[in-house]
């Protein structure tokens, strides 16, 4: 339900809405566990559909996949539509697709290493500077080569390769240590049994295809099924991380829009910069600064305002602040600067009001004409019109059938990438060795003779004969393989 030009939320002393003009401006929604979060974000998405604003959620606890389907509201929530006004409230189901990277529970959802890039996938595999910068090599050579890393056997493949040609590489790029490549060899090892391998390769995902309404005009939600991959820390923030980037370099500047084109929920947004990087910290800011201006906006789902970066925190305009407890020090200390965070409501003391609001309640303040934070209002939040809980595997498979991307993502796509131009590059050498062997003359039989000593002798003639031959072979095989890998390899070993 939207009301006039936003979202309604609830009602305090009158309704509280989220004027889509603003949705843009991002926002939190912060609570202790089972104060009523993942209801509240739910009302969020499905005034963002009603209103035309495909959304994009994380499914931490498998919940919120009951939007794709109807239901019938228990009492409870029907007598607080009565208390909240909600007339009418209806049962309704919205428009979703499915998507996991797993590929479990949905569509697969892949990009390739190179649009990942060295600094996001350096914090998927935890690596420090020096290997950073190892990694950073590799992604180097592979463009000047016109490589295409891909998948994770394509990023392996070229660290055996730049580790191989070490010497010759580090005189343009800079040292490359082994013991440094086989430090980020064990880690891609890491990462691919927790589930990296399906998530690298194609076809990847054209994140425009999270921009569509369905013929009604609703917004279409799209649900990252995440109750595994939230096992998996560093995949999911360093996931999300890049989906926000793609969307950063791939729509166009739309400034302050009447409505978002779409809007994002990070559940569990702690994860992304747990013991993360100054770097990464940085980069997510920046994103989440610039963003805006690509009429996306951005909803972090956590318990503790704290949990974010200050710098990140000043960007969220619009706020939702269910209840906190407070049993030590440090909780009442973080009370207090989440209540300093909002603009006073003279009705009641705030500090004091996050403690006490009740489940399903929370302290509300949304921007206003120009941008300015309303005034904090403590807000009973209305009940979702949605299925509350998962839907039934019934339900997810009839909307995984009629899916508008069903036979797209599904199945994996393996190009001719830097692994097998690698491997083709390889053979060739081995191929040229093996013909030059075979171009040598034949060795003379010795001559038979009936004395011990003159068969001896032959034999020992031989041995230096072939010994001579076999070194006379190594080393033209040697030149010729050189010249042939300085002419494939091309600028990599010109002039060298």
């Amino acid at each position: 339900m939207t009301a006039d030009s936003g979202i309604f939320l609830g009602k305090a002393e009158g309704p509280v809405s989220l004027d889509l003009g603003y949705a843009n401006r991002h926002g939190l929604i912060a609570g202790a566990t089972g104060t009523g979060k993942t209801i509240t974000l739910q009302v969020l998405a499905e005034g963002f559909s009603n209103a035309g604003v495909p959304v994009f959620l994380a499914d931490v606890k498998g919940d919120l996949s009951g939007l794709c389907s109807s239901w019938q509201p228990s009492d409870p929530f029907v007598q607080r539509a009565r208390v909240v006004e909600l007339d009418p409230y209806t049962a309704a189901a919205f428009p979703s697709v499915f998507w996991d990277v797993l590929g479990e529970q949905g569509h697969p959802i892949r990009t390739t290493v190179s649009e990942m890039g060295p600094l996001l996938l350096a914090r998927l595999l935890e690596l420090n500077d020096t290997q950073e910068g190892v990694l950073t090599i590799a992604f180097a050579v592979a463009d000047d080569e016109g490589m295409l890393l891909l998948d994770l056997k394509d990023l392996r493949a070229m660290l055996n390769f730049i580790g191989a040609n070490a010497k010759t590489l580090s005189e343009t790029y800079g040292h490359i240590s082994k013991a440094t490549l086989g430090a980020i060899l064990r880690q891609l090892l890491v990462l691919e049994r927790e589930g990296g391998e399906q998530f690298f390769g194609e076809p990847a995902l054209d994140v425009h295809d999270l921009l569509r309404c369905d013929p009604e005009g609703r917004g279409i939600v799209h649900v990252l099924a995440s109750d595994k991959l939230i096992h998996k820390p560093r995949l999911y923030a360093t996931f999300l991380l890049w989906l926000l980037s793609e969307l950063f370099e791939e729509l166009p500047e739309v400034g302050d829009p009447d409505k978002p084109k779409l809007v994002f929920f990070f559940d569990e947004a702690h994860l992304l910069f747990d013991q993360a990087p100054r770097a990464l910290v940085d980069k997510v800011e920046q994103v989440v600064r610039l963003i805006r201006s690509k009429g996306v906006g951005v909803y972090f789902v956590t318990q503790n305002p704290t949990d974010l970066p200050d710098d990140v925190l000043g960007q969220l305009g619009n706020r939702v602040q269910h209840a906190l407890r407070a049993f030590t020090a440090k909780d009442k200390k973080a009370i207090r600067a989440a209540a300093q965070t909002f603009r006073e409501n003279p009705a009641f003391d705030t500090e004091a009001a996050i403690t006490e609001v009740g489940v399903g309640e929370a302290l509300v303040s949304t921007l206003e004409r120009k941008g300015t934070p309303g005034i904090v209002q403590r807000t009973l939040i209305r009940p979702p019109s949605s299925r509350v809980g998962p839907a039934s595997e019934q339900d997810r498979q009839a909307v995984l059938a009629k899916s508008p991307y069903a036979g797209r993502y599904d199945e994996a796509v393996d190009r001719h990438s830097a692994y097998e131009q690698l491997a083709s590059r390889a053979e060739a050498v081995a191929q040229l060795a093996e013909a030059t062997q075979r171009q040598q003359p034949a060795q003379p039989s010795p001559r038979s003779s009936t004395s011990t000593s003159t068969r001896s002798r032959s034999r020992r003639g031989d041995s230096m004969f072939e010994a001579a031959a076999k070194s006379t072979l190594r080393s033209v095989g040697r030149q010729i393989g050189r010249e042939l890998v300085r002419g494939v390899l091309g600028s990599l070993f010109r002039g060298r």
